[in-house]
């Protein structure tokens, strides 16, 4: 059983969506680009963006609830970088400390939900989502084929650098060389500005990898391999899923899959009529 729902009115922009699930036995969790909070079977924690597979157990049916965060806002209400909690279970008592285990008791108790908890975590002023990093993961999921497509004007040159090295430029030869090492460096950083686009995107894939947990390439194979599992059970064939979902070819697709699920895509897809259990499995609903 997996259900969800749409966050309520205080989570959005920061959840994708509220969550509940049982499962008679183990269950194959693929990426998704997410980081959950997950109560239930006696536990709470924090299931941090993965770059492959791993196995939920639990008793048999036991119910998990959870709040499935937006790519790149879990950092809004967790209060560390993405990155810190990837491919990690993190308890709440690891995270924060006292209040953490205070928060698992109430949760655990029932006493809040798992949807109240994070409400709870939310400054008066949710800091609004970084421009660059939303735009490029909107890019991204809209099947962009590469990151530097996706990236097309989103990097510009860092205009500090250029107008530092203009004005090295217009110094004497002497006093040039001393501060940037000679006339033709200073000259290459102003007639060059690949350079400083360099920088920019250097700037904004530190930003994404704070936020979403990953760079922007491992989140575009991800969320390419989600687009295949929402198209798969309307796909005649692999290939045809391959081309549908934005791969090179079929090959391409099984390199994803492989490295994501740790199965063939005959395994996982298995056959047309198969296709719900790998969407219910995608779900990091565990």
């Amino acid at each position: 059983m997996y259900e969800e729902a749409a966050p309520p009115g205080p989570l959005r922009g920061v959840a994708r969506c509220v969550w509940r699930s049982a499962s008679a036995g183990p269950k194959r969790i693929v990426p998704d680009g997410c980081l959950d909070l997950v109560v239930g079977d006696g536990g709470v924690f924090i299931a941090g963006p993965d770059t492959s597979a791993w196995s939920s157990v639990t008793r048999p049916n036991a119910e998990l609830r959870g709040v499935r965060f937006t790519p790149g806002r879990a950092s809004a209400v967790l209060g560390v970088a993405a990155d810190e909690l990837r491919d990690r279970r993190v308890s709440l008592d690891e995270l924060w400390g006292h209040a953490g285990e205070v928060l698992a008791e109430q949760l655990l108790s029932g006493e809040l939900t798992p949807a109240q908890a994070v409400a709870s975590r939310l400054s008066p002023e949710v800091p609004p989502p970084d421009p660059a990093v939303a735009a490029l993961i909107a890019r991204l999921d809209a099947g962009a084929a590469r990151v530097a497509e996706a990236a097309a004007m989103l990097t510009q040159p860092d205009l500090a650098q250029v107008a530092e090295a203009a004005a090295m430029l217009s110094l004497p030869g002497p006093a040039r060389v001393t501060r940037a090492g000679g006339p033709d460096v200073a000259a290459a950083r102003v007639e060059d500005p690949a350079g400083s686009v360099t920088v920019s995107e250097r700037r904004l894939r530190r930003r994404f990898v704070q936020a979403v947990g990953y760079g922007p390439a491992t989140y575009l194979r991800v969320t390419r391999f989600q687009r295949a599992v929402a198209l798969a059970s309307r796909a005649p064939g692999l290939a045809a899923l391959a081309a549908a979902a934005g791969y090179a070819d079929q090959a391409h697709l099984s390199r994803d899959c492989r490295a994501l699920t740790g199965l063939t895509p005959r395994a996982y897809f298995r056959d047309p009529s198969t296709v719900d259990a790998p969407v219910r499995d995608r779900r990091r609903s565990a």
